[in-house]
């Protein structure tokens, strides 16, 4: 009896969320050209990273490297767009930290996710990440991502060619540089592997990535949210 209670009251729940969602464009085209450029340049330097260690063999090594670095080259000049298009648009604010409904979000991905409770934070066109995600976010950007660029720049050019000449940074030794950059490079990879399991878990198992897609995403529609729309539109 109490199973069945507990059985409906999700039922109802999930009910009530549908009839409460509304359809808003919240991805803007060069918010999802740079999540998709980036998402294959970070895989692609990762492939090619791998085999420049010598883990397996595909493009041939002198291949991988000169892959390797022009990726990294890409991926340079993304990120300085990028940069520049946030503060522009004002998008910078998104992954401003915070920890208000931190610890529920923390509760919510470790048992209320698996007990269909509902999400603690609402998505907005405002407020487009939650708090664990703001924080993560805020040290890719801020820390690892730097000190991935940093550490391959001098990984490419702590010996250089110039005019004719073999010129050096005056580094003693590469490997604490190569090591930094290699253990970067994991943590980036945890990072995509628990990415791509939380795009399953919108409010369906596709709904996340359709909207990096399309731009289009469901949610939940109340009068906050429709103040954040007007406000949004102002701006623009």
């Amino acid at each position: 009896m109490l199973y069945s209670d507990i059985s409906r009251t999700k039922n109802l729940r999930l009910i009530i969320k549908v009839h409460n969602m509304k359809r808003v464009f919240i991805y803007k085209k060069y918010e999802r050209f740079w999540h998709w450029t980036q998402a294959f340049l970070v895989v692609f330097l990762a492939f090619t990273g791998f085999e420049v260690h010598g883990s397996f063999s595909f493009f041939g090594y002198e291949s991988a490297v000169d892959l390797h670095n022009k990726a990294a080259w890409a991926l340079i000049i993304l990120t300085v767009f990028t940069i520049f298009w946030h503060f522009t648009t004002g998008e910078w604010r998104q992954y401003l930290p915070t920890t208000k409904n931190l610890k529920s979000q923390i509760e919510y991905y470790l048992t209320g996710i698996f007990r269909n409770a509902p999400h603690p934070v609402r998505k907005t066109i405002l407020s487009k990440l939650n708090p664990l995600q703001r924080i993560v976010y805020f040290m890719l950007k801020v820390m690892l991502f730097p000190i991935m660029i940093i550490t391959g720049l001098l990984y490419m050019f702590y010996r250089y060619q110039w005019q004719g000449e073999m010129k050096s940074l005056g580094i003693e030794s590469i490997e604490p540089i190569a090591l930094l950059h290699t253990v970067g490079a994991y943590l980036i990879i945890a990072f995509v592997v628990v990415h791509l399991y939380l795009i399953t878990t919108g409010h369906t198992i596709s709904s996340n990535l359709n909207a990096m897609i399309t731009g289009w995403e469901e949610l939940e529609d109340d009068e906050d949210d429709k103040k954040d729309i007007k406000e949004n539109k102002k701006k623009e």
